[in-house]
């Protein structure tokens, strides 16, 4: 089984250097292309989306709890003044 690598800028370029300087490139017929059903890809589109709009209430919901944070700090910060 092959390892699966990220594709970076820096292993792109050296995969278009390393394909340039051979001069050869895949025969297409060779290269196996992983087909997928329309249906099952709309399916994942919609279970990304559903996830985004999660992820986006769970950030509203982090976002006003740090603020209510950052005000009760500010308030213990000014008390701390005042008391010195």
């Amino acid at each position: 089984m092959a390892r699966i690598k990220k594709l970076t800028p820096r292993v792109l370029r050296k995969l278009v250097v390393q394909e340039s300087l051979s001069g050869k490139l895949e025969p297409v017929e060779k290269v196996k292309a992983e087909e997928v059903d329309a249906a099952d890809q709309a399916q994942a589109l919609e279970k990304h989306i559903d996830h985004a709009k999660v992820l986006k209430l769970e950030e509203e919901r982090v976002i006003k709890r740090l603020r209510k944070i950052q005000e009760a700090r500010r308030r213990i910060h000014k008390k701390i003044l005042r008391g010195l």
